[in-house]
């Protein structure tokens, strides 16, 4: 029997940087929170190779979203590497992982974008957060965005957001401390926050997602 292995990742490949679980979301001014979306983790490189969808173990997934691709292609730039999420929405607009898992649609799967990594050879993982998320609600203002959206923060008390991510039926939030700085592997700068009737939460009390 021919057994397959899958590639290492490439050797650029910058692993993401990995929420810590909480059960409720830090305090204080020195937090904001992002809705937390259930889809896959991408990290979204264009340079001079072209464009590549990587996942969070550095697997090439760049045929698998075409609109995804075809949005980081069209952006004016030179390089960069923006982290983010893979979605793909049901009939009411809301993130459905079913239509991922099973590939109902990936043709309309579109990323809710968080974090620049790099643009233009610079590596931003040294800047402050908040550096970092205006480049790239910078980069990505002037673009049809269909297959990239800006994934952008609010500025409330965590608990109110989380609160409220609940009762509109998202996964959850993710809390990142201002001024911290992009690192690869968990991070207690960045805290999630997972809704507790949220589909996402039985599905990983079931199986091991950790492995895609």
């Amino acid at each position: 029997m021919l057994l397959r292995t899958r590639r290492p990742p490439p050797a650029d490949f910058i692993p993401p940087c990995l929420p810590s679980s909480a059960e409720r979301p830090p305090s204080g001014p020195g937090w904001i929170h992002e809705i937390k979306h259930d889809g896959f983790r991408l990290m979204v490189r264009q340079d001079a190779a072209g464009v590549r969808l990587l996942t969070r173990n550095g697997h090439d997934w760049s045929e698998r979203f075409p609109l995804i691709a075809e949005a980081a292609g069209a952006l004016k730039v030179r390089s960069f590497l923006i982290d983010g999420e893979a979605v793909a929405c049901d009939g009411a607009g809301m993130p459905s992982f079913d239509r991922l898992r099973y590939r109902r649609g990936d043709g309309s799967v579109f990323l809710f974008a968080f974090d620049l990594i790099e643009l233009n050879g610079q590596d931003l993982r040294r800047e402050p957060l908040e550096v970092r998320k205006r480049e790239l609600g910078k980069l990505l203002r002037w673009a049809a965005q269909t297959g990239l959206q800006f994934n952008d923060h609010i500025a409330e008390p965590g608990e109110v957001v989380f609160r409220h991510a609940c009762k509109l039926g998202f996964e959850g939030i993710v809390s990142k401390r201002l001024g911290s700085r992009y690192r690869s592997g968990h991070s207690r700068d960045w805290i999630k926050s997972k809704n507790p009737a949220a589909p996402a939460v039985k599905r990983e009390a079931e199986e091991d997602w950790g492995r895609r």
